[in-house]
């Protein structure tokens, strides 16, 4: 692909989690084209959906309505240089596209691998990659069955989805066909009738993130973090915040060698990619793998901790491999310590206020908040990342006060922290 001129990206699925990256290259003076992947707007994306995007961002929207030769066409009008995965949906469409192009793309090989986290975790035991072990549910005897052999704790999960929309840790056989029959006829977040269900033995160890770009198989780590947990609402092992993890962290080595890996053994040569790992006793094991850009406005918090995200390195993956070449050797570094705080509602009803913020913005190290549920709206249970009613920034060039100041959130986020008139959310 040339350099130093306008070119036009093509992104699938731009909505709230990618929308910076599709502003990113706008603002460097790149055409932007919307394509959706489906007609209708999956649900999750609705509540932030900002069509004014249309005119202020994008030159140009085609909507696939699963006839590929027809969303060919009209992409082709456009003449992209390059078409990438904005949201998780988009991932395999934009792979078909980039491919039958003959754009720089991931191909469709593995594609499909990508999307289901039971057949990524097989390529890499197929890889000699440490994999956990799991099996795709037939039926709840055959869970049952498996967790019985299996023993200990399982995790039962959407064959797709994103979110941890549909996860549940199940302590014995009952619990996991109990969970396997709820996720087998549920729709998932992006509005579509779960396709299957996966049962994976519970890895245990600390789980981190590692959020990469890649450039003709050329991998550069952007940011990397470690998740605190807690058990609440009834959710066992819900990510309560991300910790900013600096290169000096004696487990970033291994972290980042085994993300790699990941990433040759599923074929990823283009792009982004968000990694969870979880690092056990026998080492880094992947949780899940997304070939697209990280949620939750990551980049932003990247940016704070290292002054690198996803979002301008993506940029020169596709529109200035030279340059991403020769950046790529430069060494990543932390300058402030961040933390995403994730709040946890434990009541529902309407939310009149939140009495005690005022104590974490009084906290050194705070640095923003993102109201989610604003006073006056429904406020649920907090039982997954969508339903999470606030996420509080914290930036410190000491990793002492920030650890302080995050375990002060925790603490004050309880009952005490949520005005709510109680009722149905």
């Amino acid at each position: 692909m040339s350099t130093g001129r306008q070119q036009t990206v093509a992104i699938v699925d731009v909505y709230a989690p990618s929308v910076r990256l599709a502003r990113a290259f706008a603002d460097a003076g790149h055409k932007v084209i919307r394509v959706q992947s489906t007609v209708d707007v999956p649900r999750v994306y609705k509540p932030g959906l900002d069509e004014s995007l249309l005119r202020e961002v994008f030159d140009g929207n085609v909507i696939h309505d699963a006839d590929v030769p027809a969303t060919l066409d009209s992409l082709s009008e456009f003449s992209p240089d390059a078409v990438i995965a904005g949201g998780e949906c988009g991932v395999e469409l934009a792979d078909l596209l980039s491919e039958t192009l003959a754009l720089p793309t991931n191909g469709t090989a593995h594609s499909e691998a990508r999307r289901n986290k039971f057949n990524q975790v097989e390529l890499l035991r197929a890889a000699g990659l440490r994999a956990t072990r799991q099996i795709l549910v037939e039926s709840s005897e055959h869970v049952r069955s498996w967790h019985n052999a299996l023993g200990g704790r399982a995790v039962i999960k959407p064959l797709r989805s994103a979110g941890n929309d549909g996860v549940q840790f199940c302590d014995d056989p009952e619990e996991s066909m109990r969970a396997f029959e709820a996720i087998r006829d549920a729709k998932n977040i992006f509005s579509v009738r779960n396709e299957g269900v996966v049962a994976q033995e519970y890895l245990v160890g600390t789980e981190f993130v590692v959020n990469t770009v890649s450039c003709e198989s050329q991998h550069r780590v952007t940011d990397v973090w470690r998740y605190t947990k807690m058990s609440a609402n009834g959710v066992a092992d819900r990510v309560s915040a991300a910790v900013s993890v600096p290169p000096d962290h004696s487990r970033y080595d291994a972290l980042t060698a085994y993300a790699f890996a990941v990433l040759d053994a599923l074929g990823i040569q283009f792009g982004p990619a968000h990694l969870e790992i979880m690092d056990t006793a026998e080492g880094p094991c992947l949780v899940e793998i997304g070939a697209r850009i990280s949620g939750a406005d990551t980049a932003y918090y990247a940016m704070l901790a290292g002054g690198e995200s996803q979002i301008e390195w993506t940029i020169d993956a596709y529109t200035d491999p030279m340059r991403f070449k020769a950046r790529s050797q430069t060494p990543h570094e932390v300058h402030n310590h961040v933390a995403m705080v994730f709040l946890t509602s434990p009541r529902q009803g309407v939310l009149r206020g939140y009495p005690l913020l005022a104590h974490v913005e009084a906290l050194e190290s705070f640095h923003n908040q993102i109201q989610i549920v604003k006073p006056g709206q429904p406020i649920a249970v907090t039982i997954s990342d969508t339903t999470e009613p606030m996420m509080i920034g914290l930036a410190h060039p000491a990793p002492s006060v920030l650890e302080r100041d995050l375990l002060t959130v925790h603490y004050l986020d309880g009952h005490g922290f949520y005005d709510i008139e109680m009722g149905t959310a």
